[in-house]
């Protein structure tokens, strides 16, 4: 079921890995979550923080040769339809719409290459827009923004004028989407197609909330992973890591009473 201002918008991340009991320790020490079984099996699990789900991690064996990446799923009204306006406008679609027990999803890419989920079913409590509470934001690192907010508009019903939609704005070069009034996703430009590092082709971004940036950088540095850029002197204070097994996302301080 959506919350308000919920089409179109953030609903999940997921991450695939080779080795589940691995990327749980590393998680685990970064991030303090905890790990519950998914529905999916028992190489699947839910990551919890203070009892909420955040993120599903999935492991898949290292001979399909499959990226580690962290990837968002956008909520839809239906995916069928969704999925056909990914083809019809340029992007592809990998897998689905597959059922799940509680819905429907499909993995896809952008017409840039950045690959993205799309998700039509029940949306968790920690991640329904109209509470403010979702533990996490993206961001798309593409060629053209503004190119790529045509993409995702005409395919997630951003900006369509309902009251349920997500609402776009243009700041400071990115583009914005809105939901509920407050950013959940965010477009920027420079990313280089062909370029061999995945942090620098297009591709969406990960940004989670925690509380001790520092505390974070630290732990991934003790566990294998590794620090591309960090700012704890920002406001609020943040880093880009990447996990030992080469997943990339970000870290940001929350919000003082969040």
């Amino acid at each position: 079921m959506l919350g308000e201002s919920a089409v179109g918008a953030p609903c999940w991340v997921s991450l695939t890995v080779p080795d589940l009991a691995a990327a749980q320790r590393f998680y685990g020490a970064v991030m303090d979550w905890e790990f519950r079984p998914a529905r999916l099996g028992e190489q699947f699990s839910v990551a919890m923080a203070h009892g909420d789900p955040v993120a599903g991690l999935g492991a898949v064996s290292s001979s399909l040769q499959v990226a580690v990446a962290w990837t968002p799923y956008f909520a839809v009204l239906d995916a069928d339809e969704t999925v056909s306006r990914v083809r019809e406008r340029g992007g592809t679609v990998a897998v689905g719409p597959i059922p799940f027990p509680n819905g429907r999803a499909a993995l896809s890419a952008d017409r840039n290459g950045a690959g993205f989920g799309i998700w039509e079913g029940e949306i968790l409590t920690s991640w329904r827009s109209d509470l403010h509470t979702a533990p996490a934001s993206v961001r798309l690192h593409t060629v053209d923004a503004f190119d790529a907010a045509i993409f995702y508009g005409e395919v997630l019903d951003w900006a369509c004028g309902r009251p349920e939609c997500c609402e776009v704005e243009y700041q400071q070069e990115e583009v914005v989407l809105l939901r509920a009034g407050r950013p959940a996703a965010r477009l920027g430009s420079g990313a280089v197609e062909a370029d061999p590092d995945p942090a620098v082709r297009p591709h969406w971004q990960v940004h989670f909330a925690v509380r001790d940036v520092e505390a974070s950088v630290r732990a991934a540095r003790d566990h294998g992973g590794r620090v591309i850029e960090e700012h704890l002197d920002a406001r609020p204070a943040w880093a880009t890591l990447r996990d030992p097994d080469g997943g990339h996302f970000r870290v940001v301080a929350r919000e003082q009473g969040r």
